[in-house]
């Protein structure tokens, strides 16, 4: 196995999505293959990790030796996850790595060769202290780049009404005057997720005809 360097670098706004958990079909597209989250224990001291696969075919020897020697690194003396006071310490001050949901959790992201692994972190006692998602880099950076391009909403002629942002919400207006929003994700170019139902965008454009809905983006997130 080739030396693997591990360089922290903060998260940019796509890629925070990406340090939570993903529906089946934006985990297929990003070539997600598992998590591992960990804690310290209640001393603060200790490294207690579990292993969640996604996909088992992703999971190879290669991938398993790097992430063992990935964690390993950071789990030295003076490194990142080497105790929850030195990740506290890490993450005070690099505030640059804070993400942007407000909760007091931070996000880096390491690029190997092949993989990509995002790392939310959270320097409290009585929390899990770590999230490790891990992705086949090129399948996370081809979803990303692609995404960057909105999510597209027709009629079912195929003429583009708007586009909204991967992880901005739309508002739908029932014929009644009833109004309630739903986050959509990019899947592809072609299919979207509305709240937790997968649509092609032609289906979900007969969709809001049939039902005589009034569909337009609703205010952008701050991301």
């Amino acid at each position: 196995m080739e030396k693997v360097e591990v360089l922290l670098g903060a998260l940019n706004p796509a890629e925070e999505k990406y340090s939570y958990r993903q529906s089946q079909q934006i985990k297929m597209q990003t070539g997600f293959i598992g998590h591992l989250r960990a804690d310290f224990g209640s001393n603060g001291k200790e490294f207690f990790s579990s292993w969640f696969e996604f996909n088992k075919t992703l999971k190879t020897q290669e991938f398993s030796d790097e992430l063992d020697t990935v964690i390993n690194s950071l789990r030295s003396k003076g490194k990142l996850l080497h105790d929850r006071d030195t990740l506290k310490s890490f993450c005070l001050s690099h505030p640059e790595w804070r993400l942007s949901d407000d909760y007091g959790y931070y996000g880096v992201r390491i690029n190997t060769q092949n993989y990509a692994y995002i790392l939310r972190l959270i320097p409290r006692k009585g929390d899990y202290n770590l999230y490790c998602h891990c992705y086949v880099r090129g399948r996370l950076n081809d979803h990303i780049r692609n995404a960057e391009n909105g999510i597209r909403f027709i009629d079912s002629n195929y003429n583009e009404q708007f586009r909204i942002n991967d992880d901005d919400d739309i508002r739908i207006t029932t014929e009644d005057g009833t109004k309630f929003d739903r986050t959509c994700r990019y899947i592809d170019l072609y299919h979207v997720e509305v709240g937790s139902e997968l649509y092609h965008i032609c289906q979900f454009a007969e969709l809001v005809e049939k039902n005589g809905w009034k569909v337009e983006p609703a205010k952008a997130r701050t991301h």
